[in-house]
Parts: C-alpha cells; structure tokens; sequence
C-alpha cells in the first residue's frame, strides 16, 4: 500500500457505488486485495435499507454477524453515508420521501500499518424524493469506520 491509499478508501468506495467493481479496481487497482460487495434497495422505510445493506454484508462475507464490532462498525459507515443521502435528517417515508439507491460497502485495511486495523466504508447513490415516478433527485452518501 503506498502512503497515501488512506485517502483514497472513500474515493475507491465511491466509484464503485457510482460505476461497478471491475471499473473501480482499473482506476485505482491498490485496492485489489480489499473485499468488496455492491447491491440495490428501494424503500420507504430506512429500517429496510438499513437491514438489507446489513443482510447483504452478512451473506457476502463483508462481516461477520457473529462479532459484535464488525456489525456495529458497518451500522456506523450506513448512517454516515445515510446522513448524506437524506441530507441529515435521517426520515424518509414519514416525510414521504422515498429512496432508490445502489450501494457499495468495501473492507480492507487502508492504512501502511497493520496496526490501524480494518475498516468499513459504505456508500449509497441514487435517488430520493416524492413517491412519484419523476419527482426525485440523486443523491450520494459515503460513511467510513473502524472495525
């Protein structure tokens, strides 16, 4: 890893929320030995994206849902990124806003030391807005922590 990777954790994440894996990894390559998952959610209700973002890096072996800290880091990076998506105010279907988004979650140390440990980066991009085909915006948001 050269020295300023750390730096480039939330980019990598980013690009392949906003392209795809193979695409990312031709961009910044450094990040090949990383585990690395993407998925899909719509909904109303941020419990769902919330379950399904966590489901998704259960069964794709992200994390394991059995250590307390890795679940709790990854529900930490998807309110992060949620903040971003959401503009803060973490409510969708009680305002009636609604939410389409792709996701990437990325693992990895991005660190030159071993001692800084792992970390999980989450990123959404999407759309969010009225409940009516049309009536929506992107949005874009990126959470980042420690296991």
């Amino acid at each position: 890893m050269n020295q300023n990777t750390h730096r480039d954790f939330g980019k990598f994440t980013t690009l392949v929320a906003l392209t795809d894996e193979k695409t990312a990894l031709d961009i910044l390559p450094q990040f090949k030995s990383f585990k690395i998952m993407t998925g899909k959610v719509g909904s109303m209700d941020l419990k769902k994206v919330i379950s399904s973002v966590e489901t998704a890096a259960k069964r794709g072996d992200i994390i394991d849902g059995d250590i307390y800290r890795e679940t709790h880091s990854l529900y930490h990076a998807i309110l992060e990124a949620l903040q971003g998506v959401t503009r803060g105010d973490l409510s969708v279907g009680d305002i009636m806003r609604t939410v389409g988004l792709s996701f990437s979650i990325v693992r990895g140390n991005p660190y030159d030391s071993d001692d800084e440990g792992e970390w999980l980066a989450v990123c959404f991009y999407g759309t969010i807005g009225a409940p009516i085909k049309g009536k929506e915006h992107e949005a874009l948001g990126l959470g980042i922590n420690h296991i």
